[in-house]
């Protein structure tokens, strides 16, 4: 099982992410306020700004202040200093 680091020591599992997108969209701003009222949001920012919203197939939302470039990176495997196993 891998993980998906989405910042301050928080982590979703790899397989079950379908989507990382940028919060700047309205309609991605509209899509995460049905989240948060159908409370299926998860805020992992530790009060940063909201960079990135993380989608899973359960179908909750998980907000992130790192970029969306750095999570797919991360999401493919080429993390700095990532160990190749």
């Amino acid at each position: 099982m891998e993980l998906l680091n989405v910042g301050f020591d928080n982590a979703v599992i790899k397989s079950r992410v379908i989507s990382i997108v940028s919060i700047s969209s309205t309609p991605v701003k509209r899509m995460v306020d049905e989240a948060r009222k159908s409370s299926m949001l998860i805020d992992a920012t530790r009060g940063k700004k909201i960079k990135s919203v993380v989608i899973t197939d359960s179908n909750h939302y998980i907000l992130s202040a790192l970029g969306t470039e750095t999570l797919l990176t991360r999401c493919a495997g080429k993390e700095k200093g990532a160990e190749k196993k």
